[in-house]
């Protein structure tokens, strides 16, 4: 594939998630599944996951990130500042779009019904993504033998996952800023080689 037809794939994929990934920087997950399955050069699942727990740890949206990233490891300084860009553009040029005609609008039944249709579905796709991660972080599914389920299992980051989840929604630990649970699990990580 030339450079300048590797250039404007990169360019399409990501505004294609920009335009279509409705709900967020998690709602773009599917849609860099999908293009690391289309694209394998340009990352891996694992890649992915990784790119996912870096982002969660740093300033910055999952698909923002996730972009800068390919497109640096695409086309360097210039791939990275295009594939940014190219996601960022159907955002911008939507909610330019809508705040023209929002005040006009808002109390419209219909779009109110379109916006309740839509919240469903956005938490649908993050789920979708969700699981994605689940299964590349704490599950081995690719050659899955139920005579061997708990070889495919991995306990240290499932029991990782559990105390988080557990601190994350317990009342006393709830309060405590994501950064020091993803500062320890980082520790942990090392300490248990993950």
């Amino acid at each position: 594939m030339s450079t300048i037809v590797t250039v404007l794939t990169l360019c399409y994929e990501f505004f294609k998630t920009g335009l279509l990934a409705v709900g967020g920087g998690l709602a773009t997950i599917p849609f860099l599944s999908a293009m690391s399955a289309a694209h394998p050069d340009w990352f891996s699942q694992a890649q992915l996951a990784d790119m996912i727990a870096v982002a969660e740890s740093t300033p910055g949206p999952v698909g923002i990130n996730m972009a800068t990233y390919v497109g640096f490891r695409v086309f360097g300084v210039p791939g990275a500042v295009l594939a940014t860009i190219s996601l960022v553009l159907p955002s911008l040029i939507v909610i330019v779009t809508i705040a023209k005609v929002m005040d006009k609008y808002m109390s419209n039944k219909y779009l109110q019904w379109a916006f309740g249709g839509l919240r469903p579905a956005v938490t649908g796709l993050i789920a979708a993504a969700g699981w994605s991660v689940v299964e590349v972080t704490l599950l081995d599914l690719t050659s899955f033998d139920i005579s061997r389920f708990w070889e495919s299992l991995n306990i240290p980051a499932i029991v990782i996952f559990a105390v988080v989840l557990f601190l994350a929604m317990f009342k006393k630990t709830k309060k405590l800023h994501p950064i020091v649970l993803i500062g320890g699990c980082a520790v942990l990580g090392i300490l248990l080689k993950l």
